[in-house]
């Protein structure tokens, strides 16, 4: 990824790389068409954007693209394994440095988003240092050029001894899937990684879901934009015979919790919590009680003193301790009338040996009994 520096010597790179993308236009893509240019780029299915992307070393780099993807097929040079990587030779929707894919949705606000589908098929080898990874940018204006404010990375797989940026912080269950979470800046934007135990070739997910937990670990807000969603490699040593089989990316408006939340008339909440010293977990269900449905919902309550969120699932939470404002996704955010649920849970570190679940609960700015 070209704006990933991992140390201040990499900023010259960065700027290199931003002034080579603007100057290279993305022209049609051909069948098996060659890309050797440090920042050549084309088209696929007039729809995505396939980038050589050479940032990080002056090694010669090539790919071939096919219709619905692309291979490395020269990767000379390497770089050394505690810093960034040589390059990240990818296929996007969005904008990225002034080059905007056809037909793109992007830039998104992240509240009027109802949906970001994607898919990706990788072949991987085991030859070279790499990982396969998703890179989702974010900005809090719907800026199309330039390093945007937070990255997302999802590492699908790595080969060697290589890491995400920054340092690990918990675990979180996103697109049923367990993920260790990392995070760190890299000296030019904020960054969170969800790092695979085991290799995945290929998945389709909703990139949102990941989105909404850079806001539920205050890397974003609601407010801000979504404006690339890309997936390729970052080989720090070879790289040859990497392919990126079939890739594709749709972001839907209509995000559930974009609008104004709905009014319940009536509601309860219950608390099933697991402690351990230092930590715990809490699994909460919303009930709508009341005769009409809640369309986009928001619980307010307070955390005990000394407890931090680390982690969400099926919910945003912010801030991350005292008193916390847990708020619907895209895809959950109806609440069905006359005891429809919506349940969420989140895991954290605590001061104490217990959790004491919150004594009150407001749904909307309505008073919740509490069970």
């Amino acid at each position: 990824m070209r704006s990933h520096p991992r140390s201040a010597t990499m900023t010259v790179l960065v700027v290199l790389a931003s002034l080579g993308a603007l100057l290279t236009a993305a022209a049609p893509a051909q069948a098996n068409q060659q890309i050797c240019d440090r920042y050549g780029t084309t088209t696929i299915q007039d729809r995505y954007v396939v980038q050589n992307n050479r940032w990080g070393t002056s090694a010669t780099q090539c790919i071939n693209v096919t219709g619905n993807g692309f291979e490395i097929t020269q990767a000379d040079g390497s770089v050394p394994t505690n810093g960034a990587p040589k390059s990240y030779p990818s296929v996007y929707d969005g904008c990225h440095y002034g080059n905007c894919a056809p037909r793109t949705t992007l830039p998104m606000r992240i509240s009027s988003i109802g949906s970001a589908p994607s898919s990706v098929s990788y072949r991987y080898t085991g030859n070279g240092v790499y990982n396969a990874a998703y890179d989702i940018w974010l900005d809090p204006t719907p800026r199309t050029n330039g390093v945007n404010r937070t990255e997302i990375m999802i590492w699908f797989n790595r080969v060697g001894p290589v890491q995400p940026i920054g340092s690990p912080v918990g675990t979180a269950h996103v697109g049923g899937r367990s993920w260790e979470v990392w995070t760190g800046s890299n000296g030019s934007n904020d960054v969170i990684s969800f790092l695979a135990p085991s290799a995945i070739s290929s998945w389709s997910f909703d990139v949102k879901d990941f989105v909404d937990q850079a806001v539920s670990h205050g890397l974003a807000t609601p407010d801000w934009y979504l404006t690339s969603i890309q997936a390729g490699f970052e080989p720090w040593e070879g790289g040859t015979g990497l392919a990126v089989n079939s890739f594709s990316s749709a972001v839907n408006a209509g995000g559930g919790n974009g609008g104004t939340p709905g009014t319940p008339a009536a509601c309860q909440v219950s608390y099933s919590t697991h402690t351990w010293p230092g930590g715990f977990t809490v699994d909460t269900t919303i009930t709508n009680t009341g005769s009409t449905p809640v369309d986009g919902w928001e619980l307010d309550f307070t955390l005990p003193a000394g407890h931090t969120v680390t982690s969400v699932w099926n919910a945003l939470i912010s801030p991350a301790s005292g008193a916390v404002t847990a708020r619907s996704t895209g895809s959950n955010g109806r609440i069905a009338a006359n005891g429809g649920t919506q349940s969420f849970g989140f895991q954290g570190t605590s001061s104490g040996a217990g959790f004491t679940a919150p004594a009150g609960a407001r749904l909307n700015g309505t008073s919740c009994t509490v069970r």
